[in-house]
């Protein structure tokens, strides 16, 4: 087993998004050295390894660094694990922290991941040359969590609510359901990531990621309120792994053995968690960002958000279809802001992911 320190030129990142410490960490890079996976550990023909060959470096970006999270944990252990190797896929993470939509949109990069279809929705309105390939759960990330006096989502007005990068749809909806007038709510855009600003009243509430600051300050044994969009009937997704369109186009077979072998790493994740979570912490303490993901914050992280792939409406983890997308794109067309939106169908493939699976279990090569 080979790190990506020693083969993959993965390189530290200034960590951003609501999942990290607003810290920003400088980046550490080794040479890489290159290395041929014994013939014996391919599992697939000739013929498929050589195209998977011909297809070349795919770029892998990664938004959130090390995070304990589905689209992006699997990706890091799909690589470890030598899953990418078997299926001769030579495949490069960058953890940069860079604009994954924009790099895989220009053709600087073939995949990235997003915290949920609104994020694809919205970029989607902007941007081309972009398709959504899989769909990680039905369970919006997104949470309001707020100073223990605030008790329900109206009591609100007359105090504030932080977000960071924008207030989502989703958090949107959640007010607008609670009927919240928010002309009386004053929003602030957040630069503290220290979700204690919360429980210290210097915010009264703030759009978090459910699985991420309030799961802090849970572990602290603070005390707060959380509202969650189930909580006023707000649907929407988990996290969404996205393609460049041309490259889908010219590689479908490679862009599958891609999902295939990151989908066979999140399903080791979902079976062993403890050594999936040991060794992801043990990659960003190679490459310098143990202090921002610690085990124990990717433990909390990943507790949370293994669930909601486990919940997922198909029961097969990254199987998408558009009626998934359905309610979440009725809430980015009232709440996103967007001149106009592409049809759902436009924005996704419904079938690479599916036809990968049978009789409900992935279809892994060997097995």
């Amino acid at each position: 087993m080979t790190t990506p320190l020693d083969s993959k030129k993965l390189r530290g990142f200034g960590v951003a998004g609501l999942l990290v410490a607003a810290l920003t960490l400088t980046a550490c890079t080794a040479p890489a050295e290159e290395s041929t996976p014994d013939d014996s550990d391919i599992l697939i023909s000739q013929e498929a390894c050589d195209r998977n060959k011909a297809a070349g470096t795919i770029t892998y970006i990664s938004g959130y660094g090390y995070s304990a999270s589905a689209g992006q944990l699997d990706v890091f252990l799909a690589d470890e694990l030598g899953y990418f190797d078997a299926l001769c896929l030579d495949v490069e993470i960058n953890a940069s922290g860079a604009n994954g939509q924009q790099l895989v949109s220009s053709g600087q990069a073939e995949f990235t991941a997003l915290g949920s279809a609104s994020d694809v929705m919205l970029a989607a309105a902007n941007s081309k040359n972009l398709t959504a390939v899989a769909t990680y759960g039905n369970t919006p990330p997104f949470s309001i969590f707020a100073n223990e006096k605030i008790k329900s989502l109206k009591d609100l007005e007359g105090g504030s609510l932080g977000y960071f990068i924008n207030l989502t749809p989703i958090a949107s909806a959640m007010l607008d359901a609670a009927d919240v007038d928010v002309s009386k709510v004053e929003l602030i855009k957040m630069t503290n990531y220290d979700p204690t600003v919360v429980t210290r009243g210097q915010v009264d509430a703030i759009v978090g990621y459910a699985s991420n600051q309030p799961e802090n300050l849970r572990a602290q044994g603070l005390p707060f309120s959380e509202f969650f969009p189930s909580d006023v009937g707000v649907e929407g997704t988990y996290n969404v792994m996205e393609v460049n369109s041309e490259f889908l186009a010219a590689n479908r077979e490679v862009a599958a053995d891609f999902m295939r072998a990151s989908l066979h790493a999140l399903q080791f994740c979902l079976d062993s968690s403890d050594e999936c979570l040991d060794m992801i912490a043990q990659l960003a303490e190679d490459n310098g960002q143990g202090s921002a993901f610690p085990r124990e914050q990717l433990e909390r992280t990943w507790n949370v958000e293994s669930q909601w792939v486990r919940d997922s409406n198909s029961g097969l983890p990254g199987a998408q279809t558009a009626a998934d997308w359905e309610a979440e794109y009725e809430l980015v067309k009232k709440f996103g802001n967007v001149d106009s939106l592409p049809p759902i169908t436009d924005m996704m493939d419904q079938t690479l992911v599916a036809d990968l699976y049978a009789d409900g279990e992935l279809i892994w090569p060997g097995n």
